[in-house]
């Protein structure tokens, strides 16, 4: 039973992954301004990623009889989320790196007007606008080494959240008790 929940997760994985990608994909052939949407990137993916991670852990509830461990319910839970975030920076690490690196350059330089906008908006002071462009002109956002900082921040979250949902999921089973 624990293969079928694990084989299941990489499935729900797999899936993620492959969504994740095609809204890459598509956003960078249909406007790329929607891969630095401040909306999409902070609400909806991760609760898309959230969601998933969710569906896998109940399905491996039923799988499972209607009852689950808290290990296995993060197991279910993480699986995909991990492996769907992984499969996701990699299309983006070579997207951005090797097939089309000025488009990094123009998301770059997107994020850092949206920033500015924002930072304006909410009455920061120039000094900090300043610092906050000094800074964001001296990454480089989609650098293998940024993306590989940014998953393990994004796998950090995700454990949190996974850590939550496996204390919901978890169910002991009356007769083994």
């Amino acid at each position: 039973m624990e293969k079928s929940l694990k084989s299941t997760a990489i499935n729900y994985g797999i899936y993620l992954g492959c969504g994740l990608v095609i809204y890459t994909v598509l956003g960078y052939i249909i406007d790329i301004e929607l891969l630095v949407n401040f909306w999409i990137n902070l609400l909806i993916l991760p609760l898309v990623i959230i969601i998933i991670g969710v569906i896998s852990s109940a399905k491996a509830r039923n799988l499972l009889g209607g009852f689950i461990n808290f290990k296995q319910a993060f197991t279910a839970y993480f699986i995909p989320v991990a492996l769907g975030i992984i499969i996701s920076t990699l299309v983006s690490v070579v997207l951005f790196n090797y097939i089309d690196p000025d488009s990094a350059e123009y998301l770059k330089e997107l994020t850092m007007k949206k920033s500015i906008a924002f930072m304006e908006n909410m009455g920061a002071p120039q000094a900090e606008i300043n610092k906050a462009i000094e800074t964001m002109e001296s990454q480089d956002s989609y650098a293998i080494g940024t993306q590989l900082r940014s998953l393990a921040q994004g796998l950090l979250f995700f454990t949190v959240i996974g850590l939550l949902v496996g204390l919901i999921m978890k169910k002991k089973d009356p007769n083994l008790a």
